[in-house]
Order: C-alpha cells, then structure tokens, then sequence
C-alpha cells in the first residue's frame, strides 16, 4: 500500500501544524487547562474558519467532502499542540452519527452550526458498567405523548459538560445487553431534568458525567429508526478509536522529537548524551515503534470511509492495540530519557505522557481490542 500523502492532503498537514504553532502552542493548553471549560469558543470558531469542522462532512450536506484520513491528518497536528478544543465529540463522534442518519431538517438545526463553528456537541453512550460494550444500556427512553421521556446516567462523556446538544444512546426496547432496542435522541444541554457534572481528567481536559431525571423530548430529536442505533453507534465508536489513534500519534510523534532533541542538547562527561550508543539504540527501537504507530493509524483511518464492516473492525482495533503498545514504549523511553524532570509538571513531555495514556483507553483499552479482533470472523487463533 501507497502511505505518500496526495498534494493536498500534505497541504492540509502544512496548514493545520503553522496554525498550531502559531495559534495553539502547548503554553495554550497550560493555561486552558485552569479554567472551567477547558477550551475557548474564539479558537473553535477559528477552526471552523480553518474548514476542519466540515472537512469530512460530504458537500451536500454543506461540507467539504474529504476523507476520515483527511481529518485524522489534522487531529494527528493537533495532537502535537494538546489542543484542546472538541474536535474528536463534536466532528468525529455527534458530527458523523448527524450526517450519517440525521434528517435534513435535523442537520441544518444541529449538524451546520456545529461545522460553522457557532455550537459544540457530544455522544454520550458509556455507562458507569458498561466498560466499552455500546449494547450494555440501562439508560432508558419512554413514549411519552408526542415524544420521550429520558432516564439513566451516561459517564466520560467528551464535552459534556460544555456541548450545547447531546447525542444520547437509550434503550427504547430489550433488555439491558440486547443488541436490539438502542436509539439515539438529540438532548439539549440545557434541558430541564438534565445535570451535568464536569469531571477533570488525568490529562488536563474535560469529561462530564450525564444525569437524566424525565428529560423529555419530542418525536423530531429521534436519530434514525427507533430500536435500530446498534450499527450507528459501533460505527461512531470505531470513528473515536480511529481519532484518537491519530490523535495519540501526534503525542507520540512529539514526544519523540523533543526527546532527540534533548538527547542532542544535554551533556555529560564533557559530550552530548545522544552520543551513547546505548541510547541511540533505545532512540532506534522508539523510530521503529513510532513508524509502526503511523502505518496502523493510515491503515485504520482509510478503513473508516469503506463498506466492509468485519476489515474496518480489525484494521481499527489493530490500531487501537499499536497505539497502547507502541505509545507506551515511546512513552516510557522518552520519560527515562529525560530523567527524573521527564515526570514534572514544568516539563512538557509529561502533559503528553498523560494525554497519550487517556487516548489509550478512549474508545476501547488495548485488551478490548484485542478481545474484539479475536471474535471477527475469519480470526484463527494458533495454538
């Protein structure tokens, strides 16, 4: 396979990297990280001036009609600044579940102000039990008149605390670990009967855990088919993994660079320390790691746009396994490579450090992976 980007997707990485470095330098997130948000409404309309919000969107529905590998070429760029704005819960996640089964009258009142970069949303479809299976749901949604009543609790969700509309996965019909009976419904951020609890995670950015108390919504806020979300949102789920491999290889790029970098600034006995071959051979084996990363992340992100559903699983939980394997041994390395300071909250690698080990979990750890590739067909395990 051809890994050479095309022309213009190399003028998107060129964009994308001197907006970050001019706009969204890591010095951005350690201030962005202090406050409630967490991310500022003026660099996300930037972004959507940047045409990344809508990249992926197809041009009838008002965006641009690029690829997943175009947009996961950007979060790859963003990655390297820990930028903060929501990219991955309102473009990838809620942006795609729009597009992909959302009326018209539904994409032009939630999908085009998010692209135009006037709203934010989230998908929340994880539960305090579920552990990354989308079909464990206790959260419920009931006919109620003309519409239905909302009830149940949604945790890590990814700008939820901040998205003006929420995408929420309620069981309409089965029992709690059917496959059958999952609907997606469009909730307002504020709506009545709705508490959001803002959750500070590990890395610096935010999460929110979702409370619905007879959240009530009418019959136009049902995504799709009532009890038929199930292929929606393994799709949705799978565009995450995807994002954050891109993302976290960004992480893992930067890491690696600035742990060169050093290695070339830093004496000792009078030399560099870059100039030890013990660690020019740890230096290697991260390049060969890193390079590792890159080939899965393309893989997985071209599968994302085809119909094979059984190819687009395996390349992407491929992914999601190179990403925890590989990002942790770059981690690791570049965190003794630099020494005790490698852990301080002064130093920089130790913000990547803790975001890649987020996006290792985000959208399905290592081991869920791994158990899902074992259960496609065609897998045969040797003995």
């Amino acid at each position: 396979m051809n890994f050479d980007l095309t022309e213009e997707q190399q003028m998107i990485v060129d964009q994308a990297a001197k907006f970050v470095a001019n706009e969204s330098p890591v010095e951005r997130f350690r201030r962005l990280r202090e406050t409630e948000q967490g991310w500022e409404p003026g660099m996300w309309a930037k972004m959507a001036e940047q045409g990344w919000l809508a990249i992926a969107v197809p041009e009838e529905q008002g965006g641009f009609g690029g690829s997943f590998l175009d947009m996961a070429l950007i979060l790859e760029q963003l990655g390297r600044g820990l930028v903060a704005e929501p990219i991955i819960a309102s473009a990838v996640l809620a942006g795609g579940i729009l597009s992909d089964i959302g009326t018209e009258a539904q994409r032009e009142a939630f999908l085009t102000p998010m692209i135009e970069g006037g709203t934010s949303l989230a998908f929340a479809y994880a539960e305090t039990q579920s552990r990354y299976e989308p079909s464990d749901c206790k959260t419920t949604a009931r006919k109620s008149g003309d519409g239905y009543t909302l009830d149940g609790e949604k945790v890590w969700v990814l700008n939820g605390h901040a998205a003006d509309q929420i995408i929420v996965v309620a069981r309409t019909g089965g029992s709690q670990f059917d496959d059958e009976g999952l609907s997606l419904f469009v909730v307002d951020g504020d709506a009545a009967g709705l508490e959001r609890v803002r959750v500070n995670q590990m890395d610096g950015q935010r999460s929110a855990i979702l409370r619905f108390d007879g959240v009530s919504v009418g019959a136009d806020r049902l995504l799709g088919r009532e009890g038929e979300a199930r292929a929606t949102i393994e799709l949705a789920i799978d565009r995450g993994a995807a994002a954050a491999c891109a993302e976290g290889f960004g992480c893992a790029q930067e890491l690696f660079e600035r742990t060169v970098a050093y290695l070339k600034e830093r004496e000792q006995f009078g030399v560099p320390i870059g100039s030890f071959q013990a660690l020019q051979h740890k230096v290697v084996d991260m390049y060969a790691e890193l390079e590792l990363l890159r080939s899965a992340l393309i893989l997985s992100s071209v599968q994302v746009d085809l119909d094979d559903e059984e190819t687009r699983k395996a390349e992407i939980s491929a992914a999601k396994l190179q990403l925890t394997d590989s990002g942790w041994f770059i981690q690791e390395n570049a965190i003794q490579l630099f020494g005790g300071i490698g852990v301080t909250d002064e130093q920089d690698e130790g913000l990547f450090f803790k975001r890649l080990r987020c996006l290792q979990g985000l959208f399905g750890d290592g081991d869920w992976h791994v158990d899902r590739f074992q259960s496609l067909k065609g897998f045969d395990a040797v003995d």
